[in-house]
């Protein structure tokens, strides 16, 4: 009974600490970090067996070296290459040895520790950076893309990092039989694991697959995760690395896709339970009596972090507001961080006291990170942003184009080549200037410049052209490019790309008439190839699609009136639901009595 009241307060904690932490923007793990503080022992005191809820929880980590295993198909990793072994592991090596080398000559700790320790500290979460960058749109763009390179490389390097952990308990490589018997017991299982796995998972989820029965292959995969952890834990090494190698086995699996999706919720579910045990966990009357120390130590790490992966970062290229979006980010300490100063203790290279003290400086690290992040990005990184670049914009030429294309990227060149083909002149104005120097390489003509000031504007044509084409990716920077336009330059007729409907009704409250959704006519296409497959005739196909278009273009102009206020558009949304059902339905009953005329 004990056992249900805990669970009770531990989900009833994550139920609300994480919702109110993402509503204020900064992520789940700080919630489940805080629901954790306030329900553990040094909180309200509702839970008080930590030790257990850990052991439970470390599943989490489980699961998450395994879909990162998933994710790594050897094409992948092939192209990603640079970025993941040059940033990554400049990276690791980097702050690893800086933070060694303060722990070693600064603070006088024995190497071994220094070591463990700077190598848990440059490790970076994970679970907290990815959902950060992710709920922001960050991912798809170039420090997104570095930054999970980074993350990548950490979470690959834990593995032999955790291997090679008992080296460091005496110093020495092990001399004994005993030693060395466990070493080759070590290798074995891991050859059979890699060879099972090579030729026995597929005929398993095959013969699983064919039973019909879904929980029985939700529980297979949830058997070959655990019990290949359990096999490799008792080989002497640790659960990731059995949880990761079975995730890269099933990588290039055809059931790899099922798999990940019946493993996400528990991973996510344990993952955040390990967070919460993270801060139950925390030692907070050490920090109570010695906050200066902490606090200060909280700080070097954030620091010491933040500027060398700013440093490298630009000597990569990245952008200044890339770079400190990714410095920012990947600042703090991780979730990996706890497991290696655990194995360390278990393994004599660290003490508890000492790994009691590293886990409370990375719980200060992850709590500050969502509140820094929210910082940069509200205040430094527009600054940054909205720099005067070092690269001159180019001159203008005096052509008198009609047709000005703000954004140069798959719309915008679009628009572009079948103007040329056409032999309409144009300008073309791109803010990248790696995107400008890329297209003129394949011989279209673009200029790099920045749309959304007015006099480069002007001195593109703007007030003898008649056609302005806003197609940049960004939408408040396409919106301020249409008010720049009909404010100053009343003669162009403007046709802007929308990425949603929420972009349409900001277009729309600037008068813009002429909309394209830039998805919203492929997916027609995509539908009608699809109801053609599934046998409907051409013309019913037709009729479907323009009924659904025409009643999606009445909508979207109808909840433009409302778009400010989400209760009256959700509202609209449901009644337009009903509205189009409704017109299905008469339109099939018209159908079908026209079939029993012609009878």
């Amino acid at each position: 009974m004990a056992e249900l009241v805990t669970l009770v307060v531990l989900l009833a904690a994550m139920v609300v600490a994480v919702p109110v932490a993402k509503r204020f923007g900064f992520g789940a793990p700080l919630g489940y970090l805080a629901a954790g503080l306030i329900v553990g022992p040094a909180g309200l005191g509702l839970v008080t067996n930590v030790g257990s809820i850990a052991h439970a929880s470390e599943l989490g980590v489980v699961m998450l070296l395994f879909l990162i295993g998933l994710e790594l198909r050897p094409a992948r990793l092939w192209v990603m290459r640079k970025s993941v072994l040059g940033l990554g592991g400049a990276q690791v090596a980097a702050t690893g040895a800086i933070i060694a080398a303060l722990c070693g000559w600064g603070l006088g700790l024995a190497w071994p520790t220094a070591v463990v320790l700077g190598f848990g500290f440059a490790l970076s979460s994970t679970a907290m950076a990815l959902p950060m960058m992710a709920e922001r749109g960050l991912l798809a763009n170039q420090s997104g893309r570095n930054a999970f390179s980074v993350l990548l490389f950490q979470d690959l390097a834990i593995i032999p990092a955790v291997a090679l952990l008992p080296l460091l308990g005496n110093g020495a490589v092990p001399q004994s039989d005993g030693a060395w018997l466990a070493v080759a017991k070590a290798a074995v299982v891991v050859v059979g694991v890699l060879i099972g796995g090579r030729y026995l998972l597929r005929p398993i989820f095959r013969a699983v697959d064919r039973a019909g029965a879904p929980e029985i292959f939700t529980a297979t995969a949830l058997l070959i995760v655990i019990g290949t952890a359990v096999l490799i834990e008792e080989a002497g090494l640790s659960m990731s690395l059995g949880a990761f190698m079975a995730g890269v086995l099933l990588s290039d699996s055809e059931y790899r896709h099922e798999v990940q999706a019946d493993i996400e919720p528990f991973e996510g579910l344990l993952l955040g339970l390990f967070f919460v045990s993270v801060g139950m966990a925390a030692d907070i009357p050490a920090l109570l009596d010695h906050p200066v120390r902490f606090l200060g130590l909280a700080i070097v790490l954030l620091a010491a972090k933040a500027l060398v992966m700013l440093v490298l970062a630009r000597v990569a290229g990245v952008p200044w507001a890339g770079a400190m979006r990714m410095a920012t980010v990947l600042s703090q300490g991780g979730e990996f961080g706890f497991v290696l100063f655990g194995l360390a203790v278990d393994g004599g290279s660290m003490g508890r006291e000492q790994a009691s003290a590293a886990m409370l400086v990375v719980t200060l690290s992850m709590l500050a990170t969502p509140f820094l992040f929210a910082a940069v990005e509200r205040w430094l990184v527009p600054r940054l942003m909205s720099a005067k670049p070092k690269r001159p914009f180019d001159a203008m030429p005096d052509d008198n184009p009609q047709v000005i294309i703000c954004g140069f990227g798959r719309v915008g060149q679009v628009v572009g080549r079948v103007l040329r083909m056409r032999g309409i002149p144009f300008t073309a104005l791109e803010q990248s200037a790696a995107q400008v120097d890329f297209v003129r390489k394949f011989g279209s003509k673009a200029y790099y410049g920045d749309p959304t000031r007015v006099e480069l504007l002007r001195a593109a044509g703007a007030e003898k052209a008649s056609v302005l084409v806003v197609a940049l990716d960004d939408m408040e920077q396409s919106l301020r490019v249409v008010e720049l336009a009909t404010r100053h330059f009343p003669n162009l007729t403007i046709f802007a790309r929308a990425r949603n409907r929420r972009h349409v009704h900001h277009l729309m409250d600037r008068g813009v008439s002429h909309i394209v959704r830039e998805t919203f006519d492929s997916s027609i296409s995509l539908t009608g190839d699809v109801l053609r497959r599934m046998g409907l005739p051409e013309g019913e196909v037709v009729r479907t699609l323009d009924t659904f278009r025409a009643h999606d273009e009445r909508t979207l102009i109808r909840q433009h009136a409302v778009h400010n206020d989400e209760t009256k558009l959700i509202q609209t949304s449901r009644d337009a639901a009903d509205e189009l059902q409704a017109l299905f339905e008469a339109d099939r009953e018209d159908v079908v009595g026209g079939e029993k005329a012609r009878a």
